[in-house]
């Protein structure tokens, strides 16, 4: 898990729980076309904010390679985009673009998909 940072002004945005992120190292060639093109070196980024209730999405199966969030159990597929595989979440986690720029990681484009809780 990381916090974004402004790299104009060095400030990390670690104001909002909801600005956390998850960072996974995969194997480039095990990702969708779509993960992959904003992966960078095999590297993804989503929320860290589960849509179901907004837990925090914290635990890792390296041996299937899914995220789960702990509250009630949602799964997260990383490599396709980070689709619901399992549970209640009515939603994929939001992805972050990925790319490196003069050899660190950056973010290349917003969140895509809608960050936080489920409207009810």
């Amino acid at each position: 898990m990381t916090w974004p940072m402004d790299p104009a002004e060095k400030v990390v945005r670690d104001g909002s729980r909801l600005n956390k992120v998850l960072l996974v190292r995969l194997d480039p060639a095990s990702l969708d076309p779509q993960t992959k093109d904003r992966a960078a070196d095999g590297v993804v980024a989503y929320s860290a904010i589960c849509p179901h209730t907004g837990c925090e999405v914290v635990n890792w199966s390296a041996e299937r390679q899914i995220l789960e969030c702990p509250c009630h159990n949602s799964q997260y597929d990383p490599k396709a985009g980070a689709r619901v595989i399992a549970g209640p979440s009515p939603r994929s986690l939001a992805a972050l673009p990925l790319g490196v720029t003069n050899g660190k990681l950056t973010v290349t484009r917003p969140f895509i998909g809608r960050l936080g809780i489920q409207q009810m």
